[in-house]
């Protein structure tokens, strides 16, 4: 089951991103071939992108595939490499679990608002949020549960660069 919702996420992600290029190309005709500047595509394209990035991270980027800057990470011992990963995790997990519940707010009050061309409620655009800082406070939880009892997949040995080396 969790195989099969994580091919549809994948779609989905897919459709997004078709549709913020598709709508960049008609931008681009429109405004610089037509002379006849569009102003649903400027929404569309900002719309995609902000749910692209968003629904990206919290239901189809793998923790393998995140981007770490290791310059400063990779200079610390073992046991420093895991404090940091507590903190850092306890830090993060943190900030968002207590902008939440403003984040819902400001969500919920949005419900007034519609977007200027397309007229889509702004809680509909900014709903993802919500989603993706749940799954910024369970990633970074994990984090601090990897870095507390050793365990998980950035202590295996069989695992590549991609993940932390604590060996």
């Amino acid at each position: 089951m969790l195989g099969w919702l994580s091919r549809r996420a994948e779609n989905f992600l897919a459709l997004v991103l078709a549709a913020l290029f598709a709508s960049f190309l008609i931008q681009i005709v429109f405004r610089y071939v037509l002379n006849l500047p569009l102003g649903w595509t400027v929404e569309m394209v900002s719309i995609c992108w902000l749910w692209g990035i968003l629904f990206g991270y919290a239901f189809v980027v793998r923790d393998s595939d995140i981007i770490r800057l290791d310059i400063i990470y990779d200079m610390f011992p073992r046991g420093g490499r895991r404090a940091l990963d507590v903190i850092t995790g306890m830090i993060c997990a943190g900030i968002f679990a207590w902008t939440l519940p403003n984040a819902w707010e400001f969500i919920d009050f949005m419900k007034i608002e519609k977007t200027a061309y397309i007229r889509l409620r702004f809680d509909y655009v900014f709903a993802i949020y919500v989603p993706f800082a749940l799954a910024v406070i369970f990633r970074s939880l994990r984090s601090v549960w990897y870095g507390l009892s050793g365990k998980g997949p950035a202590f295996s040995p069989t695992h590549g660069a991609e993940t932390h080396d604590y060996d």
